[in-house]
This record gives structure tokens, sequence and C-alpha cells, in this order.
């Protein structure tokens, strides 16, 4: 986190007139940063890292889990840094920010993409794990009642939506934000605690599991699309800073920042334990979930389901929020859209229905992870903010922050490439065995 000059402090406080009319006042205060972050990073992707663990190994599994923890941290402030980078403007967006980086034209088709399959990946995954959290939880807690498809626990869950959806901005769903946090580092902590008190299964193994070299390499692939997907609230950071007011005298990225490094720390409370527990527990027969693994207390599974139900609808519209401005935004100045409560009502409604039907028709939750973790939150994660450093900042050639920000650059186009392909190969593959709408 190095760098050869530090970034400017704004010279003069923009006007916030422009904001009122897009966006939500800037009124949030630093913890409003770190749950909005912990609600739009540790989502569905902490109960994969288990998974990930058994193809992994220990040694390379537990390499890849801290290295993906201090290079999204770093990645994190760069972005906190570089939302004020030029005097008196806040660049409230990602594609404002990827706009003055690479110009007008190439920075919105460079960023915008990637922006948009992160939060709208994640809304469909959010979608199934939702809906398998919802089934889990009613068949713990009702052994009596009428098993019904998983089709249909996708559908409920997405409905809770339709009416969610049509809260105005991220501070009006701050309070569901809230919620999600504390549900985020509960249902982790039930689960690496459940861990525990089931201890190792019989004769569990370690070992690399038994699979041809070609389909263990596309494993592998996956499985750091599902690291990369558990680090993926970069996508939505300058939106949550653009809500944090900012003068000269105190510039929003001090709170930002102070926020999101409480963020990592829970973070890191409800990832290592998990990863390393559950894997400890399970070995290479782990499930792509691993609460699914644990069956005992039942009330307790029950609850920890639940819990996963209430953060994943926090974690839903945290993602949800930017698309909905983003679409909104186009239709009124293009299509000249009059603004209220209908254009709200069609887009967002249009955009829910969207990620539940390929919810529905895609809940393939650990392969979901994995293409979208290195097709999206690979980019905006990992090693676009540290190719616009390089590009702002200018560090000095082979400089402390100049290999940082290369490593990051090499590392993350890796992780893209090598996910996306083992994340797709592998949603093919189990594709050709699952019963549609089962």
């Amino acid at each position: 986190m190095v760098s050869s000059s530090p970034p400017p402090a704004p010279k003069e406080v923009p006007s916030d007139e422009k904001w009122a009319e897009d966006g939500p006042p800037r009124e949030a205060k630093w913890w409003y940063s770190t749950f909005h972050t912990v609600t739009a990073m540790v989502g569905a992707g902490v109960l994969s890292l288990p998974y990930a663990m058994a193809y992994l190994g220990w040694g390379p599994g537990t390499v890849v889990m801290i290295l993906s923890w201090c290079i999204t941290l770093n990645t994190m402030w760069q972005m906190i840094q570089l939302h004020e980078c030029v005097p008196g403007v806040r660049f409230d967006r990602y594609k404002d920010l990827g706009k003055h980086v690479f110009g007008p034209k190439l920075g919105a088709w460079i960023v915008l993409p990637q922006q948009l399959i992160v939060q709208v990946g994640c809304d469909i995954v959010y979608m199934v794990t939702g809906g398998k959290c919802l089934k889990k939880f009613m068949e713990i807690a009702c052994t009596n009642c009428t098993r019904i498809r998983q089709s249909y626990w996708i559908c409920i869950f997405g409905a809770i939506h339709f009416f969610l959806s049509q809260l105005p901005n991220f501070n009006a769903v701050s309070g569901v934000s809230l919620a999600a946090a504390i549900m985020s580092l509960s249902y982790s902590t039930i689960a690496w605690v459940g861990c525990v008190g089931k201890g190792r299964v019989p004769n569990v193994s370690y070992a690399y599991k038994a699979t041809s070299p070609v389909d263990y390499m596309f494993r592998v692939f996956n499985a750091l699309g599902q690291v990369s997907f558990a680090y993926a609230g970069h996508a939505v950071v300058l939106e949550i800073q653009a809500t944090i007011p900012s003068t000269p005298e105190k510039p929003s990225k001090v709170p930002m920042w102070k926020g999101a490094v409480w963020a990592y720390f829970v973070n890191a409370l409800c990832y290592f334990p998990v990863a390393f527990i559950g894997y400890w527990a399970f070995g290479q027969d782990v499930d792509d979930n691993v609460l699914v693994g644990l069956e005992r207390p039942s009330w307790l599974i029950a609850a920890a389901n639940l819990m996963v139900v209430v953060h994943v609808i926090g974690s839903y519209q945290v993602y949800a929020m930017p698309v909905f401005d983003l679409m909104e935004q186009k239709l009124v100045k293009t299509w000249n859209f009059p603004p209220g409560v209908l254009l709200r009502f069609i887009v967002r409604t249009t955009y829910v229905a969207f990620t539940l039907f390929l919810g529905v028709t895609f809940p393939f939750f650990g392969d979901l992870l994995g293409f979208f973790g290195g097709f999206g939150f690979a980019p905006t994660s990992y090693f676009l903010p540290s190719i616009m450093w390089l590009k702002v900042k200018k560090p000095r050639r082979f400089s402390t922050s100049w290999w940082i920000n290369w490593a990051c650059i090499f590392i993350g186009v890796f992780i893209m490439i090598a996910s996306t392909v083992g994340g797709l190969r592998n949603i093919v593959a189990d594709s050709s065995s699952y019963e549609f709408y089962s």
C-alpha cells in the first residue's frame, strides 16, 4: 500500500445538487461503510470456501486464502483513495472513475461490463442460495411437512425482493444491510463452531479428490473462482463511499477506510475459520455448502440457514441498488422516461424477475461461484484498481508500489482466465446430469 505521492485532498466541496437528484444524500457515518461492505463481501461464498480448499489442499489453499485477503485489502484501499483523486471531484460510481482513467468511451466499456457481471451475477447466486437455505430450514424445522421443489423455494425467496426493491436508495436499505452483516458473522460462526462440535468425520481424508487429471485441473480453476467470489465488495465500494460526507478538512476517504478496515476484520473472522475448520472436519468429502454437512444440533443448523436467508436478502439489495440506479438513469436520459414511482416499479420488478428466472434455471451453486468469481470478480477486486492506480498515481518504476501493483495484476489475470474456464466447463458438465426446474 505504498505510493510515490499521497492522493490530493479535495480543494473544494462540490455541490450536492446533482447527487441529490441521482442518489441518496451524503450523510452516512463510517460504520455504514463497515456493514455495507460486510454485507456486500461476506455472502454465499464463505460457505463454499471449505469446498475450494478440498481441491486446493492445505498448503496452496492457505496461501490462496491469505494472498486474496491481502491483495483485495490493498485494492480496496486504492479504490477509496481514488474516489477523490481529482481535487473537488468525487467519482461516485466505478464507471465514473473508469471514464476518468481510461477515457469517456473506453472507460465505460472496460469497467461497466465487469461491474454489471459482478452485481447481476451476485444477485443470481443469491437467489439460488436464498432458495436452497429456505428449503433446508423448512426441512429441518418441519420434518412432517410436505416437501416441495427447490425451484419453488427460490421463487418464494425472489418474491421478497419484488417488495424490497422498491426502496429508493442505499440509505433506505441501511437497516436491512445492518441485519445482513450481523447475520453473516452469526452463521459463519455457527458453521465453524458446528464443525468443531461435530469433529472430523470417520476416515477423513485430505488427499486430493480422485478424478481424471483434466477434470481435476478444471475443478482447481473453479476453486480459485470460488475464493475470488468471496472478495466481491469492490464493485460497490465507490457507491458506498459516495454516501459519506466529505470536506477538505475531513475527506471521505478517512471514515471510509476506517469502515473498510473493520469490515476486513469481520471478513477474517468469517472466512478463515470457516475455510480451515470446515476442511479439517470433512476433508475431501465436504459439500459445496458446508452447512449441508452439519445436521446436529438441528435447531442450530436451522437457525444458521435462516440467517443465511436474511443475509442474502440484504446482499441482494446492496448489489441491486447500483444496477437500479444505472437502468433508471439510462431510461430517463436516453428514452426520456419520466422519473418517479412508475419507472422504479417497472425497472426493478423486471430486474428481479430476470435474476429470479436465471436463478431457478441454473441453480449450480458451486459452479456459479467459480464462473462469476473469475469472469467479473477477479477484474473488479484483484487487478482493475491496480491498473487505475498505476495510470493515475504513476508510482516510480520498480518501486515497492510498482511491484505490488504489477503482482496484483498478474495474479488477478491468471485467476480470471483460469476460474472462468473452469466454472464454465463445470456448469456444462453438471448441467448434463441435472433435471431442470426440479
